[in-house]
């Protein structure tokens, strides 16, 4: 494939507007084609801010014989069937997570994509933050001695009171929306050998979802992972790795913004380091993993299957 990947947009969330839109335009590598809307006022609005052309339906989008990947970003419901028409479409896609509702419909879909040679990746981007790789190395070191204890949490203020994500129809709840990011925390920083020890899903007065909740995870080896997630709370993001000779914290650790300038506490022997890092955009690095995983007609998909059992081993296993 040569020259900028040509990419169309299936609806016009405020995450696609707001900040997956505008990464698409600045990125080199990709040329953002289309943004397809069941509205087609709506479609016309954020093409022409953009300047891309407006489609009518997402199957008339699908159907464009000169959009190679498609984006996303519609309620989580709605990811499975959509995904696999761009799949069966010949397109590759970048969707928003959670990627589905369910382990197998996942692994149905990283299958597909597989068995018609292209990319399928799901919007899981705060792993592409340079931060963690840098954490991951001063673990790797021995800088705070044997690891011991994982602890992350992600929350943040309630939404409007109609909002998707307050909808179970439409595949809501806070595991699957804000839950993923400190249990892929987990995942990143643990492996793959977790397993869910207990959890407690909590649902607010008056809502139809889950809207906190808790899980403990452990490895065989004896580390635990205790993760702490909701959406109606005060803002939180972070996570704390402990070991046997002291500790690592992050703080705004899942949706930095790009001028943020990075820092890593390193607590040991009764003081701390402020490491401090240059600042990295993660919505940009995560589009030019997308460019890449579309070059290459495959995207990784061992983390992705896995954090979905994940999710689904919390759900069951929650009181």
């Amino acid at each position: 494939m040569s020259g900028p990947v040509r990419i169309g947009v299936l609806g016009c969330a405020d995450i696609a507007v707001r900040r997956m839109l505008p990464a698409f335009a600045a990125s080199p590598d990709l040329a953002l084609a289309a943004v397809a809307s069941r509205d087609r006022a709506r479609a016309g609005q954020v093409a022409d801010r953009f300047g891309c052309r407006p489609v009518e339906g997402y199957a008339e989008l699908l159907g464009a014989d000169d959009i190679e990947a498609v984006y996303v970003p519609l309620p989580a419901a709605l990811h499975a069937p959509w995904v696999e028409s761009a799949l069966n479409a010949g397109k590759h896609v970048l969707a928003e997570k959670p990627l589905t509702l369910d382990p197998e419909s996942t692994e149905r879909l990283l299958d597909l994509a597989a068995k018609r040679g292209v990319a399928l990746m799901e919007n899981v981007m705060f792993v592409h933050h340079p931060r963690h790789e840098a954490v991951r190395r001063l673990v790797a070191d021995g800088r705070i001695g044997e690891l011991r204890v994982l602890r992350a949490e992600f929350a943040i203020p309630p939404f409007p009171g109609d909002d998707i994500r307050y909808s179970a129809e439409l595949g809501g709840g806070a595991l699957a929306d804000v839950g993923l990011y400190p249990l892929r925390a987990a995942l990143h920083f643990l492996g793959h050998d977790l397993d869910v020890v207990g959890a407690r899903l909590t649902r607010g007065a008056g809502r139809e979802v889950e809207t906190s909740g808790a899980a403990l995870l452990a490895t065989p080896g004896g580390v635990t992972a205790h993760v702490t997630f909701g959406m109606e709370h005060a803002y939180a993001s972070r996570y704390e790795l402990w070991g046997s000779e002291g500790r690592i914290t992050v703080d705004r650790a899942f949706t930095p913004p790009a001028d943020l300038v990075p820092a890593i506490g390193l607590h040991r022997g009764g003081g701390t380091e402020e490491i401090r890092l240059e600042p990295a955009d993660q919505v940009a690095a995560t589009v030019a993993a997308f460019v890449t995983a579309v070059r290459a007609g495959s995207a990784p998909r061992a983390d992705t299957l896995r954090q979905a059992t994940l999710l689904d081993d919390v759900r069951h296993r929650a009181t």
